[in-house]
């Protein structure tokens, strides 16, 4: 079910929750990707674990992600609810080149086999 009209609130957490640059970086990979885990993300982005995980947490509590256990990984994924709005955000932003050099590199660690997302066999959902 996706959100057709929202009060201010959720669109506040939502616009809040997009106010970071690692935030936007994050969401973008997922959006783009379909689901990621946070190992993956933190390999593309350079970002530590806890850096990866605060932001992650921050936007689960947004309400703008979900997540699902698999083995020992965790993998994130946009909520249903908020797509429509998440990706009017991201067309905005789809130009951006920090944005387009993190969906290379993640095209080029998905190729070398590199990513949780390959050595699982889970094929990455091209959404753009």
């Amino acid at each position: 079910m996706r959100l057709k009209h929202f009060n201010i609130e959720p669109g506040a957490q939502i616009f809040l929750a997009c106010s970071d640059i690692s935030r936007l970086r994050i969401l973008n990979l997922i959006f783009t990707n379909g689901e990621m885990c946070i190992t993956d993300l933190e390999r593309i982005l350079e970002f530590t674990q806890t850096k990866t995980s605060r932001h992650l947490v921050y936007l689960k509590n947004a309400g703008i992600l979900s997540s699902r256990k698999l083995n020992q990984w965790v993998f994130y994924h946009l909520k249903d609810e908020v797509y429509d709005i998440i990706k009017l955000i991201l067309q905005f932003l789809m130009r951006d080149p920090v944005l387009s050099q993190d969906q290379q590199l993640f095209k080029t660690l998905y190729t070398n086999r590199d990513l949780a997302l390959y050595k699982l066999k889970i094929k990455p959902l091209s959404q753009f």
